[in-house]
């Protein structure tokens, strides 16, 4: 079973850039994507074969979240059924037997960390929710979570330690994510890697150079570990300033 994971950082304009080459290419089970930028009707996809679920944001040309699935889900929840944090289209949950899948774009801390208290607010509401999640059977992350969390994610981290999504603040958060039973699945493979990104500046060169940050996770409970088969990053992959991620899973 094969999930991929994309920012797309504005889904028109890389409608523009071969996306349905690339989606056809990487022939999916599950395809996530974030910061969609997109409300409702501004778009029109054929995709035979995939249910589509959309979450858009109230701010116009803003955030947004989309999975488009090869088998429907059981149920569909889109946020985190709290209001201060539903407005900005982040979040969709689809419930299988098997697993739930979520697709999330994480609020960044922003310039001057202007957002930062409020992104630590998310992250214990978001935290929570993935808990309850957890508790009725086992759950699939996958997003923009918008933090590298070790050094080796991303390339200049010593210049970068007050940066938004490498703040100490960000990178506890995520280890507190992890410490709740869940596995980054990346690391998991490939725990000492370095090079190994997902986003890129578009200043400087960055993608060029590979000066990269590895900000976008397949995170899964430690239940679905034994199902694990592999995880990949592809930077190959042009179009947006992230690249898709894959994780596959058996569940045979």
């Amino acid at each position: 079973m094969k999930f991929i994971s994309w920012n797309v950082n504005g889904l028109r304009a890389v409608m523009k850039k071969n996306f349905m080459d690339i989606f056809q290419q990487l022939d999916a089970d599950f395809f996530c994507l974030q910061e969609t930028k997109l409300q409702a009707e501004q778009i029109q996809m054929e995709l035979p074969g995939y249910t589509q679920y959309w979450n858009y944001a109230e701010k116009k040309g803003y955030s947004g979240t989309a999975i488009f699935a090869k088998e429907p889900a059981e149920k569909v929840f889109y946020g985190i059924g709290q209001d201060v944090h539903d407005q900005e289209g982040r979040v969709i949950t689809l419930q299988y037997p098997q697993f739930y899948l979520v697709t999330c774009y994480t609020p960044n801390s922003q310039n001057e960390l202007k957002r930062l208290d409020y992104r630590m607010e998310w992250e214990d509401a978001f935290v929570s929710y993935l808990d309850e999640l957890k508790k009725d059977r086992p759950v699939i992350l996958c997003g923009d979570l918008n933090v590298a969390h070790q050094e080796i994610d991303l390339k200049n981290w010593k210049t970068n330690q007050n940066n938004a999504g490498f703040t100490m603040e960000e990178r506890e958060k995520f280890t507190a994510l992890l410490d709740h039973g869940y596995v980054d699945t990346f690391r998991h493979f490939y725990p000492d890697l370095t090079g190994a990104y997902s986003w890129w500046s578009y200043r400087f060169n960055a993608r060029k150079n590979n000066a990269g940050w590895r900000i976008d996770y397949f995170v899964v409970s430690s239940d679905l570990v034994d199902h694990l088969t592999s995880a990949s990053i592809h930077a190959e992959i042009l179009g947006s300033d992230h690249c898709p991620i894959e994780l596959q899973l058996s569940f045979e």
